[in-house]
């Protein structure tokens, strides 16, 4: 077995129960001690688990938690992509489009490099950096301005009068979590308040959510989910939650995403 498929299987078994015990894992693995504390070093670096004494626990996140950038482009990356991929047969050449900050929207700023004549409007740093890099000469891209976050979103009232003054075609947003109640959240209060200028600013909405995102609720709530004209998500989103998006969002998609192993790549 691989060390990355060996490594899912631990992450899987530590979420589900909330914690696994290194002779635990050991046994059902049946790999040595060394080396089910080895994979537990690479997922804890990766801040997909928390190493204890014995064994690990799952990360379980408060409602203001806001991991970095680079934590969250380690979860989910083939659900992500996946997701990403399909949101970009949305956009049309010449289309003016909003990007909110996120690693999912970041995947689909790469896939909309080489789509011609586009305005994007965004308030994240990698989704702006990656159309700068890799995007096309007449391809017009506009960054906020404002403060950083830890997920390197610019927000606060700077980006809040650029996107009060822009009318776009397309909004896409991801979300920190999606509840029934509580709607599309986030963990940073400034943050929200920036997303709905961004999605007020749009004519159509289309929210990029994979399965982890369900009954996640941050501290602040950015809109209901009743405002989403689409949401795509994975086929990981469980049967309950499929069936409640779908009377509530415009639109629900859900994109096949196999090869889960794949999360744990660098």
């Amino acid at each position: 077995m691989l060390a990355r498929q060996r490594q899912q299987l631990i992450l899987e078994e530590v979420r589900r129960n909330g914690g696994a015990t290194v002779s635990a894992l050991v046994e059902m693995l049946q790999v040595s001690d060394m080396t089910v504390r080895r994979d537990l070093s690479a997922l804890a670096d990766r801040g997909l688990l928390e190493k204890v004494h014995g064994g690990a626990t799952a990360i379980t996140e408060r409602s203001t938690d806001e991991p970095g950038f680079a934590v969250k482009s380690s979860r989910q990356r083939q659900e992500k992509e996946a997701i990403a991929a399909r949101a970009a047969r949305f956009v049309t050449p010449g289309s003016a489009v909003g990007i909110s900050a996120g690693t999912t929207t970041w995947s689909l700023a790469r896939h909309l490099c080489a789509v011609p004549g586009l305005t994007i409007v965004t308030n994240s740093i990698p989704v702006a950096d990656a159309l700068h890099t890799m995007g096309r000469a007449d391809q017009t891209v506009v960054l906020t301005g404002g403060m950083r976050t830890p997920s390197d979103a610019l927000v606060g009232p700077f980006a809040n009068a650029a996107l009060q003054s822009v009318h776009l075609d397309l909004v896409f947003l991801g979300v920190h979590g999606m509840d029934s109640v509580a709607g599309f959240t986030t963990p940073n209060i400034t943050e929200a308040d920036t997303h709905r200028a961004l999605i007020a600013a749009g004519r159509r909405l289309v929210v990029l959510a994979d399965h982890s995102k369900w009954e996640l609720v941050g501290i602040s709530s950015m809109a209901p989910l009743s405002h989403a004209d689409v949401l795509i998500s994975d086929d990981g989103l469980p049967a309950e939650a499929q069936e409640t998006l779908s009377a509530e969002v415009g639109e629900l998609i859900i994109v096949p995403a196999s090869g889960a192993a794949e999360d744990l790549q660098p």
